[in-house]
């Protein structure tokens, strides 16, 4: 028996130790910490999504769930409830904390793999919470917390046909009478989403590496791109690259798109067989550690840019250097319509640089926003509201798109803001000047 299980504990180590990247467990608490002074004297209780035995892809944790325990594993709950002083017939309550683990289900670990469950004597130090709870007592533990007065429990609130990991252990709570008379329900992901807009160094550091993984895949592309290949094969390459290197899956669906696809936003296809004479758009990237990146280019098919194409690029290229320079930490809005936006720096490079092929200004070919934030989702949660600030990552992406020239031609690059206000580009060593490129595709 005691055999059996070293072995047991040696095979669930085994799989924790090849999982993704952590971050320290402190880093972690400071979130939790975090969260619980925007409680109001509440609670937050989140839960992971549970595992399907037939996942196409594979499982991924909750955002906000991981984002708050580093912790990947399926149906799990993490209860944060703030501290609160004495008052009237109300008893003090410390600062408290508790993740609660499903208990193990062996047979599905067969299928599954080896979890960790709430027996183990290690968990809690394992995940770094206080404490670890089996997921069985969510309901008897709750009403310890709050036995008789009403609670404010901040959870992921559906709204009307939204899907959320709360609603059936929310359900089943409430019919276990778990909830005092007078509790209510508060949506916590806006308070998630304030804290998660602003990543912490080691949070930069995993983008960083999931951004370092799809440079190395966009100059694999950049060589294996001819007339005659697929764009499908180029896509794949990319994945097989940024994969070799750490990461787990793409962090959106790849596009690959040549000739009139590369004026598709959003073409996904990646089927069409690439010609000569026209450009192909890469806007694809790899999820490191469940980090995301988001990183485009634009190149010539064969190698050479023509007289015109050249041309758009560069003017591409000069918008997103007009909306670096706007720059100023704690001023700069990213969006268009706001006060002291790098947008309109973009937009307007693009309007005074350049005709399409009726002397119209280019400006009504830059069709999307300037970017987006980036972190745990590549379009990342977050209040654009507040001007760029330290520790804020997003992208700059300034782009023209005429379908009538079958050319379209984006620039997206990664960018944070480090604690001096500088703003840092993560991209940097990705080519982006045209004759660069060439170079590079030339093999040379």
């Amino acid at each position: 028996m005691i055999r059996k299980l070293l072995v047991l504990c040696l095979v669930l180590s085994a799989a924790l130790a090849s999982a993704i990247e952590r971050q320290p467990s402190s880093d972690y608490h400071a979130r939790r910490e975090k969260l619980a002074a925007k409680l109001d004297g509440g609670v937050a209780l989140l839960f992971a999504p549970p595992e399907s035995g037939d996942e196409i892809y594979g499982y991924r944790a909750d955002n906000n769930f991981y984002y708050l325990t580093g912790w990947p594993e399926p149906g799990g709950a993490i209860l944060i409830a703030a501290a609160r002083e004495a008052k009237d017939d109300t008893p003090a309550r410390p600062y408290t904390e508790i993740l609660f683990l499903p208990s193990r289900n062996y047979s599905q670990e067969k299928w599954m793999g080896p979890k960790l469950g709430p027996e183990n004597p290690e968990a809690a130090k394992t995940v770094g919470v206080d404490r670890v709870a089996s997921l069985d007592d969510l309901r008897n533990e709750f009403v310890k917390l709050f036995p008789s007065h009403g609670v404010k429990v901040f959870t992921d609130v559906p709204t009307a046909n939204e899907r959320s990991n709360s609603t059936q252990p929310l359900a089943w709570l409430e019919n276990a009478n778990a909830f005092p008379i007078g509790s209510s329900y508060l949506d916590v992901r806006p308070l998630i989403a304030s804290l998660r807009v602003f990543k912490d160094d080691g949070e930069i550091e995993l983008i960083r590496k999931a951004t370092n993984a799809s440079i190395a895949a966009h100059l694999a592309a950049f060589k294996a791109i001819h007339p005659g290949v697929n764009e499908r094969e180029i896509a794949s390459l990319m994945e097989y690259e940024w994969g070799k290197r750490g990461c787990e899956r793409v962090s959106y669906a790849p596009i690959v798109g040549s000739g009139i696809n590369s004026t598709i936003l959003h073409y996904s296809e990646d089927d069409q067989t690439i010609q000569n004479g026209e450009v192909v758009l890469m806007d694809a990237a790899g999820e490191y550690s469940m980090y995301a990146t988001d990183i485009t280019r634009t190149v010539p098919a064969n190698g050479k840019f023509t007289a015109r194409q050249r041309e758009i690029y560069e003017i591409v290229l000069g918008a997103q250097r007009a909306a670096m320079a706007a720059f100023v930490s704690g001023k700069s809005h990213l969006q268009k319509g706001q006060a002291d936006t790098i947008s309109d720096a973009a937009y307007n490079y693009i309007n005074t640089h350049g005709k399409d092929l009726h002397g119209e200004p280019l400006g009504k070919y830059f069709i999307h926003g300037l970017g987006h934030y980036v972190g745990l989702y590549v379009h990342d949660v977050g209040d654009y509201s507040i001007p760029l600030s330290p520790g804020m990552v997003f992208t700059i992406e300034p782009g023209i798109y005429i379908p009538e020239e079958k050319l379209g031609v984006r620039i997206e690059d990664m960018y944070y803001v480090d604690k001096d206000g500088k703003l840092i580009q993560l991209t940097a060593s990705l080519p982006q000047e045209p004759d660069q490129i060439e170079k590079l595709m030339s093999g040379k």
